[in-house]
C-alpha cells in the first residue's frame, strides 16, 4: 500500500497490516460490491477500489 494513498494510510491504520490473516466473510450480490472481510473479531465492509489496495498472500507462504 502506497504511503501517499490516504485510503491505504487509513486501512493500515485499521490493522491490515502484514502478517495480520484476512478472512473473506461475504460479497455483495451486485458486482461483488461491497466485499466483507475480517480480521481477528473485526469485520469491515469494503469496496472493492478500497480491497485492491491491500496486498494477499496466501496462508503458509512467506515473503
Amino acid at each position: 500500500m502506497g504511503n501517499a494513498d490516504p485510503i491505504a494510510r487509513r486501512l493500515r491504520d485499521l490493522g491490515f497490516v502484514r502478517g495480520e490473516t484476512i478472512k473473506l466473510v461475504a460479497q455483495g450480490p451486485v458486482g461483488g460490491d461491497p466485499i466483507l472481510v475480517q480480521i481477528g473479531f473485526t469485520r469491515f465492509a469494503l469496496r472493492r477500489s478500497e480491497a485492491a489496495r491491500v496486498r494477499l498472500q496466501p496462508a503458509g507462504e512467506t515473503a
